[in-house]
């Protein structure tokens, strides 16, 4: 262990100790109940930021630098370009710069936007272009998802490169990436950096991750949780589509299960509701195989197999009661054809409805009738439907962010992944900020989706660090409601000298301070050099995206509002000019903050005020306004044009 990784883990170690005695002692001996309404929110978020804290000394403690792969590049790779509306010149400029990577490939550009004049333009260069079928799935589409599912049963490459439209490869990013996959048959994804070309050094806009795009990632990396981010990554073929079929037969068995539990139930209705001796008998024998049915595939028997077992029962019981419910089947045959077997559009999959089938066993069905409702509850599982058979989804579609959902579902399954640190791409930021809030909004929705889907802290197959990992990265998207709160305290303080804590003594500094110093010297320590501080900005900055990515991305999963798909720009700045609707949260926030700070100062003056408060709630305001007016910077920022993307790579950077 080098001294630098030895260093990170005595200060991550010291900072989870000391923060862990300071929120202690907040809970316990320093919270002013009597102002409770600034008091607890305060000591929660404080609370919030110490998780923040742990998990982020977690993912350093194992932080890895990985050396070279040290097999040689082999097997069959293709090149996808995901594009949708960007300009045909961009991507065309990034297709012509994959043609010469040095490895050898087939370049396809996956154009969702089935642009005729992109395609001429493909042929023209010698590029192969894909777009999707018109029957592909249905609706709705999954964005970038389904662009990429549609174009793995088009292609046959053992490995596929996924670029972004204006991520420009490097010739070498294959003999640099390839090795891994052969050095461990398991690794089904090595991610590398993005990194942008269009930034200058002030970044404003926040586009370069140094700290996400290297130590963070490094340190999920030690824990094998380094994730998928949706462009400059290698992928192995065989793991997404093994993933596709695990995810298809698991869709098929959850169906089968509702199917069997609702069959059930009608089953046992008529059980009890039957008078006739023959008719008790013979449903009760069927009941008998549906609950066996049951059993088995939760063991893992194959749906097929029992499906074929209980349609048999069902066919035997019917010969024999067919003749005795004749009289019945007609009046019940409006309710049969309401069976709620559907297509859902979100999971692109033959589905039976929960409250439909509960409703239908519920229902006074004739004997018959009941057992025709199960066999063709049973029918809507059969495997062979032809076109109307389930698509194997090799990509992840349950949010937004496809990259981080397949990526989990990946490790789930045993596969493994590789960060290697080393640019081999080059893209384009945003250049406005509207673009950059839409970007971002987007990122959190997506990983809140996810958490709210399949969220990795339950989901089985992970092990502990990776289910901590990947809940370190979706907690992050949770700090706007603590934000608020930072925001608040300080106000409150000084415009009404309303304490949230009993006193600001000594036991408060001792205890703060030492927490406060060690955690920035870990920050120092683990960026090595790297600007972090942009990043930091933006953590707090952007708390009105935070908290609206929080609201929606809930109002999709559980209520079932539509989430839309917002393609960043990569042609310059938005015309529409300076977002104010969207920022307007942050500017209130420094107005406020700036009023607060006078009216804090004022009351010291006047001797209305106690100074050693006033005078910690006042740095914490200044601190509160530098970290702000990142937003003011990136409002007035005015970025290049894309026509860097002309120019010609040269060449990879550590």
């Amino acid at each position: 262990m080098s001294a630098r990784f030895a260093t990170i883990r005595i200060l991550a170690l010291l900072s989870v100790l000391l923060g862990v005695n300071y929120v202690a002692w907040r809970w316990l001996e320093s919270v002013n109940w009597s102002a409770w309404w600034i008091a607890v929110p305060l000591v929660i978020a404080e609370t919030y930021s110490l998780i923040d804290t742990f998990l982020f000394c977690l993912t350093m403690w194992r932080a890895r630098e990985r050396p070279a792969p040290v097999s040689e590049p082999r097997g069959t790779v293709d090149v996808f370009i995901t594009t949708y509306d960007e300009p045909i010149e961009l991507v065309m400029t990034t297709a012509r710069a994959a043609q010469r990577i040095a490895y050898p490939h087939t370049t396809w550009i996956l154009d969702d936007g089935s642009r005729p004049e992109l395609e001429a333009a493909a042929r023209d260069a010698g590029v192969s272009y894909l777009t999707r079928p018109d029957d592909w799935t249905g609706k709705p589409r999954h964005a970038k998802a389904g662009n990429l599912n549609s174009a793995l049963f088009q292609t046959d490459g053992e490995f596929l490169l996924i670029l972004d439209a204006d991520q420009i490869p490097d010739p070498l990013i294959l003999h640099r990436t390839l090795g891994y996959f052969a050095d461990d048959h398991e690794v089904a994804v090595v991610q590398t950096p993005q990194w942008f070309m269009n930034v200058d050094e002030a970044d404003p806009l926040g586009a370069q991750a140094p700290l996400f795009y290297g130590p963070i990632q490094q340190g999920k990396d030690g824990w094998n949780a380094a994730f998928f981010c949706g462009s400059n990554a290698v992928l192995r073929r065989e793991a997404l589509m093994r993933l596709g079929i695990i995810g298809y037969v698991r869709e098929v068995t959850d169906s089968a299960a509702r199917a069997l539990r609702a069959s059930e139930t009608m089953i046992e209705a008529e059980v009890r509701a039957a008078a006739d001796p023959n008719l008790t008998r013979e449903f009760s024998a069927l009941q008998i195989v549906i609950r066996q049915a049951r059993r088995d595939l939760a063991a893992g028997v194959a749906v097929a197999e029992v499906a074929d077992r209980v349609r048999s029962a069902v066919d035997d019981a019917s010969r024999i009661l067919v003749a005795q419910d004749l009289a019945g089947i007609r009046a019940d045959l409006a309710e049969l054809g309401a069976l709620p077997i559907e297509h859902d559009a979100e999971l692109d999959a033959i589905v039976v409805d929960e409250a439909g089938l509960e409703t239908l066993a519920a229902s006074d069905l004739s004997p018959i009738t009941a057992l025709d409702a199960v066999r063709a509850l049973l029918d809507a599982l059969r495997l062979d439907r032809g076109d109307e058979a389930q698509p194997i989804l090799p990509m992840a579609t349950i949010s937004v962010t496809e990259d981080m959902a397949t990526a989990m579902q990946l490790h789930s399954q045993g596969w493994r992944s590789v960060y290697h640190h080393e640019i081999l791409a080059k893209g384009l930021a945003p250049e406005d900020l509207r673009t950059m809030l839409t970007q971002r909004l987007r990122w959190a929705q997506g990983t809140l989706q996810v958490m709210l889907r399949d969220n990795p802290l339950v989901k089985r197959g992970l092990s502990v660090g990776q289910r901590l990992m990947y809940f370190a990265t979706m907690w992050s998207y949770l700090s706007g409601f603590a934000a608020v709160v930072y925001l608040t305290a300080p106000v409150v303080y000084l415009v009404f000298g309303v304490l949230p804590v009993t006193a600001w003594s000594v036991d408060f500094f001792v205890r703060f301070l030492p927490y406060f110093i060690v955690n920035q010297v870990l920050f120092l320590v683990v960026a090595k050099g790297v600007r972090t501080w942009r990043g930091q900005q933006y953590s707090l900055a952007l708390f009105p995206v935070w908290i609206r990515a929080c609201w929606t991305a809930f109002a999709n999963v559980v209520l079932g509002r539509p989430l839309s798909f917002a393609v960043t720009r990569k042609d310059g700045r938005d015309p529409r000019g300076v977002p104010w609707g969207q920022i307007w949260p942050q500017l209130t926030a420094m107005v406020v903050l700036t009023v607060a700070l006078v009216i804090g100062v004022t009351r010291v003056i006047i001797g209305t005020a106690d100074g050693t408060g006033t005078l910690v709630n006042t740095a914490w305001v200044l601190y509160d306004l530098v970290v702000l007016s990142v937003i003011i910077q990136a409002a007035r920022y005015r970025g290049p044009a894309a026509r860097v993307l002309e120019k010609e790579p040269h060449g990879s950077e550590h």
